[in-house]
């Protein structure tokens, strides 16, 4: 049985403030924003190169919850250095990078709201497989 798992709800107060975050802090591709019902709003961002995309929106229980509640998403880079310097230069409070032993390092940060993500570089994984 193959699956892919390609999209991770998170629970946001304000739809455009999280737009903002995913799209011109972190460099996301807003792939979708539609409202197909009234009161319901539909967005989805994907990191470049990723097969995952972060969702979020209004009136659906999908996106109910407590925003901020999501913990520890991570996401894998190649460089975090240089990945730091960057999400830094463009307003995001990342923290310091650490090295957690084995050749993998990581780097958090939360979103506005308060749900929270790890930059996270494992050496061994380079090239256009990862």
């Amino acid at each position: 049985m193959k699956m892919k798992l390609e999209l991770v709800p998170l629970p946001v107060s304000d739809v455009e403030r999280a737009i903002d975050f995913y799209a011109n802090k972190l460099g996301f591709t807003k792939d979708v924003d539609v409202q197909p019902a009234e009161g319901v709003r539909v967005v989805q961002l994907t990191p470049e190169g990723s097969g995952c995309s972060v969702g979020f929106g209004t009136g659906l229980d999908v996106y109910r919850g407590e925003p901020g509640s999501i913990r520890g998403l991570h996401l894998v880079v190649e460089d975090i250095d240089a990945t730091r310097d960057e999400l830094v230069r463009a307003g995001v409070d990342v923290g310091e990078v650490h090295d957690f032993g084995g050749g993998v390092r990581g780097a958090s940060f939360s979103d506005p709201d308060g749900n929270t993500f790890e930059l996270q570089e494992m050496a061994w994984r380079t090239g256009p497989q990862y």
